[in-house]
């Protein structure tokens, strides 16, 4: 212990300090490395022991512990502070913290909408050709034809002449083809490792490209309560048995979409005359179809009913042209063995 004094004593006339605050409170805790030799704050050094003074009872363990706590609530609170005084102008999106970039139009008001960005916008190309028809050559031409005429029969029986709802109906139909053929030509390709050529890029934007043209018109239609229930049975079945056709023959399938596109321009063709006669009130368009075509702001509902039309005609062509390009899904022996399994259980 009197070397230790005597120590303390030197050591503190050495360093310039009074000497008497380490006498008897000074324990040698530890040697220190050189840098914690110099930066160490709480206490002073002496021959590389770090030299703390122990005025109380508690452990140091325990002190340490409260210092840290003492720290965590100081910067809680200066963290809070700062969030009280920037909570005019950070708003929080979401629970990650990421803050939205600020996104305009090009007059530069503040962008609307969330469901689509002014970089997917687009102006429509009118000058597609609307009496393009494909004529059933092979048996799964006429069978993709056969069907959609059909299926045209219960529709005209239940709408009739009232387009705005008809076009409602069509629009749940025909968001549910790219979005079967995007899913499995995307598990195809994971499957084989192989690319998909764009087309499921290509089928997933015709099935956005499809959505936006029933939020469109569910600004102009308001649909009824059994209309809506009609919905969720005929996406219900067409999806589920689109599925099961896609697989078995994607050459049919898309077939099949190709001829429904030529009735939807046909629909959308008499849309317009009802508008033309003056049954249909030419309302002004809506904002979200002004936005999402680049339309002019005096736009009408002629004007949207003409474009989405267009957007019809292109789907036609594409879904023509995938008939003949998109292989099978599986090799034909794959599904030799599958109903040779399936007949022997």
């Amino acid at each position: 212990m009197n070397r230790i004094a005597v120590r303390s004593v030197v050591g503190g006339l050495l360093g310039g300090r009074n000497c008497n605050r380490y006498i008897s409170t000074a324990v040698a805790v530890r040697p220190l490395d050189g840098a914690e030799f110099l930066n160490r704050r709480n206490g002073d050094v002496l021959g590389g022991f770090y030299w703390r003074r122990m005025m109380s009872t508690v452990p140091q363990s325990a002190e340490t512990a409260s210092l840290g706590e003492k720290e965590q609530k100081e910067s809680q609170s200066s963290v809070s502070d700062d969030a009280k005084k920037g909570s005019d102008s950070v708003v929080v999106s979401n629970y990650w913290g990421i803050q939205r970039p600020k996104i305009t139009r090009e007059d530069g008001s503040e962008w609307p909408w969330n469901c689509f960005m002014p970089w997917e916008t687009y102006k429509s190309d009118l000058s597609i050709d609307l009496s393009k028809h494909h004529v059933p050559k092979t048996f799964l031409d006429r069978v993709a034809y056969r069907t959609v005429k059909l299926l045209r029969i219960p529709t005209d029986i239940f709408f009739q002449r009232r387009y705005g709802c008809r076009a409602m109906m069509l629009e749940t139909v025909a968001a549910v083809p790219g979005m079967v053929g995007g899913m499995l030509l995307h598990l195809r390709s994971l499957r084989k490792f192989q690319q998909s050529g764009g087309w499921i890029k290509a089928l997933l934007e015709e099935a956005e490209n499809e959505r936006m043209h029933l939020m469109t018109m569910v600004e102009l239609v308001k649909p009824m309560w059994y209309e809506r229930l009609l919905v969720l049975a005929v996406q219900g079945v067409f999806f589920n048995a689109f599925f099961v056709l896609y697989v078995l023959s994607p050459k049919l399938a898309h077939r099949v979409v190709g001829y429904l596109e030529e009735e939807a321009i046909h629909s959308y063709t008499e849309y317009l005359k009802d508008i033309d006669s003056g049954k249909i009130e030419n309302v002004p368009a809506p904002a979200i179809a002004i936005d999402y075509w680049r339309l002019p702001k005096d736009s009408t509902l002629k004007d949207v009913i003409t474009v989405i039309r267009a957007d019809e005609a292109h789907h036609r062509d594409v879904n023509h042209f995938a008939s003949v390009s998109i292989k099978h899904l599986f090799h034909y022996h794959a599904f030799h063995w599958f109903f040779t399994i399936l007949s022997l259980l």
